[in-house]
């Protein structure tokens, strides 16, 4: 057999590299120790793998990529006598968990496409070799076959003493088979396959012992091979066995001629499937199973949805219920991965107890999530029911270690009535349940809306696509004025987004909406703060010294990078610190990043705000709590001098002044409401009452030419 090229340099290019290797020799040497036909020397084996890892690293690591090198390595390992399903099995779990471990090949997602092609390669050489080394036996078997059956004409005793020393010895099934198919002689292999004697198997006919559904089969390429339209025939077959069962067996006839070459026998070589089908069953089983839990996976689980729609009953359809674990990863990080894995077992066994009375299948997809599929009958509980009594089932403590353990489930749940719903349709809304459920806190459980999903869908179609629009420059600043509602004079600007989309505008507040749901509000942000900080500086060169304002979000608030970015967008435009108004929310200043950054921003100089007041106890808390400049009642409050509460709204303006605040009213729509802010003693405002937000040339031609 050829040897593989290794090329120029095959070797490792460090210590680590080195010793990386060593190992994976190592360990590909002890897992192939139990699968060789011939025992070998371990130090001679562990040489040679080691020269077939440095091949194997050395064509991973060139161009092009040498597919029939890897093969002859897979070719090489065969002819090293680890043959079968266990020494490919074993060779490609070492390798595909070694090679992506190996230094060389870091980082993984850069070599993974090479890693594996060579895995693919090597298995392909080893399947081919091992293929033909069995053909080349079966070949052999049948050609000695062929040749004991003529000369048996020649010397009786001669072919007889050859049939009992390599005919009944065979592990392989032999039958001597005449051309009508009745069976002339068999060996003790075939009456193992069958239950048979030999005795009774001589005389019966080959197409009895076979299956109905494929004895014409059968019969047909018999009947090509004496007429001469094929030299033989391979079919894999269904054999009755005496007790009824049937054997799932591979046969081969070849044809044998008497001294004048005419059609005389048939010589068969079965072999038993069996084991083979049952390996095959198991494999497919576990592909199909969670291997912890042995529930069904997600791959299982969505082939049987689909059969579950199509057959369901239309009066009452199904219910698919979506479960994630709340806190599992606090059980996984305090007690273990361990604790954990066995905390699933036990959430796998409680969730098919309760759903045992009902034709239900309960599958894990991935880590701590479930799905339950129910196909509903006039008794099947409602979803409130089955909800409350997965988690009252769940919430007694199961001890782990000594520890008592218990958790609740969120769950999304989606019932499904039509034949024709599309099974991936339904995953993905309980998938969408599961979020709105997990949102509303632990052990919560939602049913699907679609009027809904159709709002949520439309955002995400939005924030998916804000990205590009934003690279096109559809997505721009804009500049709001803010007014003093004493006098009407601007005291200063803040800078907005606007999308400018065909079907119709974005305002600033949706679009900071969507930026939040992609985590794009974080660059959008930072190129705001900028833009506009370029922009305010350019204007006071020009005259027109004023404020610029920045609302920030949750997200922005809370950003640890949030002080430098600011910091950098002063450097680069040349704005002052003291131009700068910063705004967070005022819910967010209780979380400890955000506040400590509201700190970090005061100290540098910078105006620090907090937005969206509704003026309850919590909130003047936390403007007497923190280094506020200036306070921005919420939109929703604007048109409360009209209610009940205006008494209470407008004493409280003047608390908040006490504290030094400018109090700022955001969404003055009508002159109404900017006159009863002015006489509740808020300083400024902003909204549409005072026009509409500005391009930077159009603000300017508003209010500085």
């Amino acid at each position: 057999m050829p040897q593989p090229d290794s090329g120029s340099d095959p070797l490792p290019t460090s210590q680590d590299g080195a010793r990386a290797r060593e190992q994976l020799v190592r360990k590909w040497t002890y897992l192939l120790s139990g699968t060789a036909v011939v025992r070998q020397d371990p130090d001679e084996v562990s040489r040679e793998l080691r020269r077939l890892l440095d091949i194997l690293c050395a064509i991973a690591s060139r161009d092009p990529f040498d597919t029939s090198a890897v093969e002859q390595v897979g070719e090489q390992v065969v002819a090293m006598g680890y043959v079968g399903d266990d020494g490919l099995r074993r060779t490609v779990e070492v390798l595909g968990k070694g090679l992506p471990a190996l230094p060389e090949f870091g980082p993984v997602e850069a070599h993974a496409e090479r890693i594996a092609l060579v895995i693919g390669a090597l298995a392909t050489g080893f399947l081919a070799a091992t293929r033909r080394a069995v053909f080349e036996q079966q070949e052999q078997m049948n050609l000695s076959m062929l040749k004991a059956v003529r000369d048996a004409k020649w010397n009786l005793r001669e072919s007889e003493a050859l049939f009992a020393e390599v005919v009944t010895s065979s592990s392989s099934g032999i039958m001597i088979v005449a051309l009508d198919g009745q069976l002339v002689r068999t060996n003790g292999a075939i009456c193992d396959i069958l239950g048979y004697t030999t005795d009774e198997l001589t005389g019966m006919s080959l197409y009895d012992l076979v299956h109905a559904d494929t004895a014409e089969m059968l019969r047909e390429a018999i009947r090509a091979v004496v007429d001469g339209g094929q030299d033989r025939v391979r079919q894999s077959q269904r054999l009755l066995r005496k007790d009824g069962d049937v054997a799932r067996i591979s046969l081969s006839a070849s044809l044998l001629r008497d001294p004048d070459g005419a059609p005389s026998h048939f010589v068969s070589v079965i072999e038993d499937g069996t084991e083979l089908m049952l390996l095959q069953s198991e494999l497919s089983r576990q592909a199909l199973h969670d291997v912890l839990t042995g529930l069904p996976n997600r791959q299982f689980f969505g082939t049987h949805l689909e059969s579950a729609i199509r057959r369901a009953d239309r009066a009452y359809g199904v219910t698919l219920l979506h479960l994630d674990l709340d806190a599992f990863g606090m059980v996984c990080n305090s007690l273990g991965q361990s604790a954990g894995e066995r905390l699933l077992v036990h959430v796998a066994q409680q969730l098919k107890a309760v759903l045992a009375r009902e034709k239900a299948m309960v599958a894990r997809f991935d880590g701590d999530e479930f799905a339950v599929l129910v196909e509903n009958t006039a008794t099947t509980p409602d979803i409130t029911t089955i909800a409350s009594a997965i988690n009252g089932m769940l919430a007694e403590p199961v001890y782990v270690d000594g520890h008592g353990l218990a958790v609740s489930a969120s769950i999304g749940a989606v019932h499904g009535v039509s034949s024709a719903q599309d099974p991936a349709e339904l995953l993905r809304a309980a998938d969408q349940a599961l979020r709105r459920a997990k949102s509303k806190g632990r052990g919560q459980w939602e049913l699907f809306d679609p009027g809904q999903d159709s709002v949520e869908r439309s955002a995400q179609a939005l924030a998916v696509v804000m990205p590009g629009a934003w690279e096109q420059g559809e997505i721009t600043v804009r500049y709001r004025p803010v007014v003093r509602l004493a006098d009407g004079g601007i005291a200063g600007v803040e800078a907005v987004l606007h999308w400018e989309r065909e079907e119709e505008p974005v305002p600033h507040e949706r679009c900071v909406e969507l930026a939040e749901m992609t985590g794009l509000i974080l660059p959008l942000g930072e190129w705001l703060l900028g833009t506009a900080g370029g922009q305010v500086q350019w204007w006071e060169r020009q005259g027109f010294a004023s404020p610029l304002t920045i609302a920030l979000t949750a997200h922005q608030a809370s950003d640890a990078d949030l002080v430098s970015k600011v910091a950098q967008a002063l450097d680069h435009t040349g704005l002052r610190a003291t131009q700068l108004v910063v705004g967070m929310p005022v819910d967010v200043v209780r979380v400890p990043e955000a506040a400590d950054n509201l700190g970090v921003l005061a100290e540098m100089g910078v105006a620090t705000a907090l937005d969206n007041l509704d003026l309850g106890p919590d909130d003047l808390a936390a403007v007497q709590d923190n280094p506020v400049d200036s306070i921005r009642v919420a939109r929703r409050l604007v048109d409360r001098q009209a209610r009940a509460e205006a008494d209470y709204v407008a004493a409280l303006i003047p608390v908040l002044r006490d504290t030094g605040a400018i109090v700022v009213v955001d969404g003055i729509g009508t002159a109404e409401q900017a006159a009863w802010w002015r006489a509740a003693g808020a300083d400024l405002a902003t909204g549409p009452h005072f026009g509409p937000d500005h391009s930077a040339d159009t603000f300017q031609a508003a209010f500085i030419s």
